[in-house]
């Protein structure tokens, strides 16, 4: 996968809904991604059809249009697209402040005890390389 440029297009929520399924999948066809997709939604075949060719447009996805039936997947991990997400909320809503956004994440839900124990864990590592 590429690496996630700054100026790359953010998803909307829709194009996130197919980013998720082409992230588990890896690779789907439109009628793939189509029949993965929440049925409650309601959305039409054309209209995904439609999404991933805006998608395709925008650089979300690379599309294989070797065989019939093209083949879309993700240009960018999972990960990195989470972390972009991330470093916009935190300058956008925190002033960026990862502490802020911590903080309210944590006090806003419980977290479990496992949860807990590997946010101690990367406390505790990015304390010793901060040393």
């Amino acid at each position: 996968m590429k690496k996630l440029p700054p100026d790359a297009p953010r998803p909307t929520e829709a194009e996130l809904e197919i980013l998720h399924v082409l992230w588990a999948a890896d690779a789907c066809t439109v009628r793939e991604v189509h029949d993965a997709l929440n049925p409650s939604i309601g959305t039409g075949y054309t209209t995904t059809l439609k999404l991933l060719q805006v998608m395709h447009a925008k650089g979300l996805v690379a599309r294989d249009d070797s065989q019939r039936a093209h083949v879309y997947r993700a240009m960018y991990s999972k990960e990195r697209t989470q972390k972009r997400f991330l470093l916009d909320l935190v300058q956008r809503v925190f002033d960026g402040s990862s502490s802020q956004l911590v903080l309210h994440a944590l006090g806003s839900q419980h977290t479990s005890r496992e949860e807990l124990r590997q946010i101690r864990s990367l406390l505790n590592k990015l304390d010793k390389d901060a040393l």
